[in-house]
């Protein structure tokens, strides 16, 4: 999705949309740090969900400083994912705006990040490495942020309190658990606030690699076959609304849903012959095993 091209304007009907100042980017920026800011603090302390510890927080600028390492993680994470689409922009002179951060009443304190691309993908290539270069981008900054979160973490066996959350895990981090921790009977995790930002970040991955319209799993799909893309973008929506029901993971309907409605088809690059480069092949296999790595099956769980 956030890589999606704008639709041209009707022969006709006026100008092209002018492009947002800068100014509302960095407005976005701004509101973006303060929710994370403030969910970071939330995170910090044994703090739940209630409303009565998010009134606490809010009224207290003090406790704020405690969500900084929240914040600058997720800022990180999502910065990289959106700068990585628009350098791959900038290199194949397609006008793209910067990206654009989405602040959230949320858990996490943000909706997420995009960039507008505001011209047609001149070919396939250009779209493969457009799409491919944001999960990557946010994939790498989000691996040493998740291992900072994991060695900050501590194994308790206190029980859990009223409202808190459980982050469900990836195959990726059920493999990474055991070189922490100590995971026996009655054990759970007190997670670090950087695990969480590390976590929406591998979120944020596996959903934008998700081959189904637009998305950047999409662009990549469509760049080494747009035939398959038409075929298991449609498919796709099932399968995400059949795990969801198969495996808790509500959010997976949601987002079936979701781009059933938006819609599953791509639109034509410029040139739509040329073909990939065998390093873009092995390179959309890596994309492919990051997304069954980082795919999360169960929408996290609130006690």
């Amino acid at each position: 999705m956030d890589t999606a091209p704008e639709a041209p304007v009707p022969t006709g009907t006026g100008h092209p949309r002018r492009p947002l100042p800068p100014s509302v980017n960095l407005v976005c920026l701004a509101l973006t740090f303060f929710s994370t800011l403030v969910a970071g603090a939330l995170m910090t302390g044994g703090n739940t969900l209630s409303g009565e510890d998010l009134l606490r927080v809010l009224g207290d600028p003090g406790s704020w400083v405690a969500g900084l390492p929240y914040a600058f993680s997720v800022l990180a994470i999502l910065g990289a994912h959106e700068m990585g689409h628009y350098l791959a922009c900038r290199y194949y002179r397609i006008e793209a705006t910067l990206p654009f951060f989405l602040p959230g009443p949320n858990l996490f304190g943000t909706f997420g990040a995009l960039i507008r691309i505001r011209a047609p993908f001149t070919d396939r290539r250009a779209l493969f490495d457009i799409g491919v270069a944001g999960p990557l981008a946010g994939f790498v900054v989000a691996m040493p942020i998740l291992f900072y979160g994991l060695a900050q973490s501590t194994a308790t066996r206190e029980a859990l309190q009223p409202g808190t959350i459980v982050l469900t895990p990836c195959l990726l981090l059920e493999a990474i658990y055991p070189r922490f921790f100590d995971l026996g009977p009655e054990v759970s995790v007190q997670l670090h606030p950087t695990f969480a930002a590390a976590w929406l970040g591998l979120f944020a991955t596996s959903l934008n690699l998700l081959p189904i319209g637009q998305l950047d799993g999409g662009h990549m799909l469509y760049a080494v076959s747009p035939r398959a893309h038409a075929i298991v973008s449609r498919a796709g929506v099932l399968v995400l609304c059949a795990l969801g029901l198969l495996f808790g993971g509500y959010h997976l309907v949601l987002f079936g849903v979701l781009f059933a409605f938006l819609g599953t088809r791509h639109p034509r690059p410029l040139d739509d012959l040329t073909p990939l480069s065998r390093g873009r092949h092995i390179l959309a296999v890596v994309g492919l095993v990051i997304f069954v790595l980082c795919f999360i099956p169960t929408t996290p769980q609130v006690f």
